[in-house]
């Protein structure tokens, strides 16, 4: 499971490869991503600069406290509430820019598809499904965020366990979404998306992981995006590959004796 779940951040690592075959249809990757960035700080950033208001609204039982508890408490709540903020921040972000930038990352898709051979004849899905699937991303995404904040407000571990929790689950649900292009050109059903996924979860974890830790460093949402793109295109593949071999049956060593003939 360990060698898998690093499988998936190498998979990741290779994206960035493509920076050095076809930089100049990388650069047009990060012009979606900034839009979706300045759209995304224009609410984050007055979110973060009232958060102590924020923290006081939410906890206004510790009005009375005494210091340090009271302020031990609103930093506490504080904290979860930009774990939240963010798990839905990245979500959020990812479906701005694939909708934005679906011409641009189309062609990085193909691009991929092209260098590891045997393309599909299909394109990866339409503007109208890409506007669809981010629908239901940001859909996702408040659940994921709703969940993290009913978490954080666990005794003691609530705020470690909140932001582990939004990390991983941000982090699969992009991985899936990234991948869906390939799967989308392929035409498969969500029941055969459904078992990739479930024959490669540390892969997929992974992945899905270390993008969104990529995501949370400053600046970093922009330039890892069309890194992403790229590899869930060969994680996509990758995934393709490992059912294609375990659905396969063996062949025999020996071919099978010829019948007997009758005799005339």
């Amino acid at each position: 499971m360990i060698r898998e779940f690093a499988t998936g951040v190498r998979t990741l690592l290779h994206g960035f490869g493509l920076w050095r075959t076809r930089p100049g249809l990388m650069m047009l990757g990060l012009i979606p991503a900034i839009i979706a960035v300045l759209i995304l700080a224009a609410a984050l950033i007055p979110l973060v600069i009232g958060m102590p208001s924020v923290s006081a609204w939410l906890t206004p039982f510790a009005e009375g406290w005494i210091e340090p508890w009271k302020g031990l408490l609103r930093a506490a709540v504080g904290f979860v509430v930009v774990a939240a903020a963010l798990a839905l921040a990245s979500v959020v972000f990812s479906a701005l820019t694939l909708t934005i930038g679906d011409p641009f990352y189309q062609r990085i898709w193909h691009a991929v598809e092209v260098d590891l051979g045997d393309a599909p004849p299909a394109d990866g899905g339409s503007f109208w499904t890409t506007i669809g699937e981010g629908l239901r991303l940001v859909v996702l995404g408040i659940l994921i965020a709703i969940l993290v904040l009913l978490i954080g407000f666990l005794p003691a571990v609530g705020g470690f366990l909140g932001a582990i929790a939004g990390v991983v689950l941000t982090g699969r649900l992009l991985a899936r979404e990234l991948t869906g292009r390939a799967f989308d050109a392929r035409d498969l059903s969500p029941a055969d998306r459904a078992a990739l996924f479930s024959g490669s979860r540390a892969r997929v974890l992974g992945f899905g992981v270390a993008t969104q830790l990529c995501f949370l460093i400053p600046g970093g949402a922009v330039a890892v995006m069309p890194a992403a793109v790229a590899g869930s295109t060969v994680l996509a593949r990758d995934m393709l590959a490992r059912a294609a071999v375990t659905a396969s049956p063996h062949p025999p060593l020996l071919p099978p004796p010829p019948a007997p003939s009758e005799a005339p």
